[in-house]
């Protein structure tokens, strides 16, 4: 892979840019979970469930979000009880108990979404497909470093 140098100038503009997009997209989240009845971390954990390939295991929630397992407790016992996540038996290992997002759970709460995909889409817009492509190339390998990062898979010191 093809690498360019940056300026120190380059380097600054980009880390404010994400600093500030980061604390905004938080703010924002937030917002969203506090009209959900949720707490940030609960509406998270929440998202993660929601984008897996299937249910999970407390362990794993915990390892994704670096909660301890008692923490995760706490976050499905208030996910449960407001009707968006459930915990079920695994269907080859009975004893182990997995955790899934309620069928059409979200949906309810879809309209509190709108507003970010409406602006997402404005923005979108402005930019042509070629430089839409290059959005796309850094937001994914930004996200794949950040992932990594989380998991413990960086190579980074």
């Amino acid at each position: 892979m093809a690498k360019y140098p940056l300026s120190a100038e380059e380097i600054a503009r980009f880390a404010h840019l994400g600093r500030e997009g980061s604390t905004l997209t938080v703010l924002r989240h937030a917002r969203i979970a506090e009209r959900m009845g949720l707490s940030a971390t609960d509406h998270k954990a929440l998202e993660l469930i929601g984008q897996a390939q299937g249910p999970l295991t407390a362990g794993r929630i915990a390892e994704l979000t670096g909660l301890s397992t008692g923490a995760v407790t706490g976050v499905m016992d208030r996910l449960e009880k407001a009707g968006l996540a459930r915990r079920v038996r695994d269907t080859v290992d009975r004893r182990k108990v997995l955790i899934e997002v309620v069928p059409g759970a979200m949906d309810r709460h879809a309209p509190l979404f709108e507003s970010a995909y409406t602006s997402m889409k404005n923005l979108l817009e402005q930019f042509s497909p070629d430089e839409r492509k290059v959005l796309e190339r850094f937001q994914s390998a930004l996200l794949d470093d950040l992932r990594d990062e989380l998991l413990g898979n960086s190579s980074r010191p």
